[in-house]
């Protein structure tokens, strides 16, 4: 990774997503929240940030979904039972039937980023659960978000081990 990841102060001006106290529940043996979860809650997160775009959490009845298909994940700072947290998403790129995402589960007690999940997710057609093209609407609400994200004045923290096909 050439990128630095981008800080708690640059990411904090993104929309919050998921905003949550860690719930005592989530704790592992170590006395943090436990490693399934981070990806749970910054998927969460991501699903808030795509209802805006034309994805709502009903989709699957409509006859559409988002299947993720890739990730890469990287640990940075612990998060305890009682500290806020919140996910920030900034979209990378699309293709014909798939999305590139970074999302940032941030520690907002402590101001600091804790966990960086890049995701490839698909657009599935539920009739035929295989992918398809995204629909029209949807594509070009994708298009304007990362050209959006593309704006930001950092550059996204790559792992250069997820790309667009």
């Amino acid at each position: 990774m050439s990128t630095p990841h981008p800080t708690y102060d640059q990411l904090v001006d993104l929309p919050a997503y998921a905003v949550q106290p860690v719930p005592a529940p989530f704790e592992d043996i170590n006395g943090h929240l436990n490693v399934r979860h981070y990806t749970g809650i910054a998927s969460e997160g991501l699903d808030e940030s795509l209802v805006p775009l034309g994805i709502p959490r009903n989709w699957p009845a409509q006859g559409h979904s988002c299947f993720s298909a890739e990730h890469h994940l990287v640990y940075l700072s612990e998060l305890r039972t009682g500290d806020m947290m919140s996910t920030r998403v900034r979209l990378i790129g699309r293709a014909e039937r798939a999305a590139h995402a970074l999302v940032y589960l941030l520690d907002d007690t402590h101001q600091r980023v804790s966990f960086v999940m890049e995701e490839i997710f698909l657009h599935i057609d539920m009739e035929s659960r295989l992918t398809a093209p995204w629909p029209s609407d949807v594509a070009g609400l994708l298009d304007e978000q990362i050209a959006a994200d593309a704006g930001l004045p950092w550059k996204p923290d790559l792992s250069g081990s997820l790309q667009l096909r």
